[in-house]
């Protein structure tokens, strides 16, 4: 499961699937709104998408992970629209009977949705003019 959403998923727990009672190991990342990028203080951030595009390709990565991983679940949720510091702009939450396999595939679908889903970042700064901006970490994992 792949979600766009313009709600707030502050504290947001995932739904592990049927399986839940296999479950020996569950990572969640949840990627938070910092008050700084850069040596620049950020005031908020703004996320777009282009929804429809953005879960046809996040379910496939979610698939991905479910196929390419021992894990049991997996799930994420991207937050669009203003974000204020301190909100979740994106949850992922994987599943496995152990937590080795939970953090690695945790680890492969935020990285592959932060290089290949359609989500636009801007940042509005103190003092300064807000700005788009990319991600150029998250592409070297």
């Amino acid at each position: 499961m792949f979600k766009i959403t313009k709600e707030s998923i502050n504290g947001l727990k995932l739904d592990l699937g049927p399986e839940v009672n296999s479950i020996g190991g569950i990572v969640t990342f949840d990627g938070t709104v910092r008050n700084h990028n850069n040596d620049l203080p950020v005031m908020s951030l703004e996320y777009e998408a282009y929804s429809e595009m953005a879960e046809k390709i996040g379910a496939r990565i979610v698939q991905d992970a479910l196929e390419k991983f021992d894990i049991v679940s997996a799930s994420a949720v991207h937050r669009v629209g203003h974000l204020q510091i301190t909100d979740s702009a994106v949850i992922v939450t994987a599943g496995s009977h152990h937590r080795k396999e939970a953090f690695e595939a945790c680890q492969y679908i935020i990285d592959t949705i932060k290089k290949e889903v359609p989500i636009w970042k801007r940042e509005h700064y103190v003092n300064q003019s807000p700005k788009w901006v990319a991600c150029h970490r998250c592409a070297h994992a």
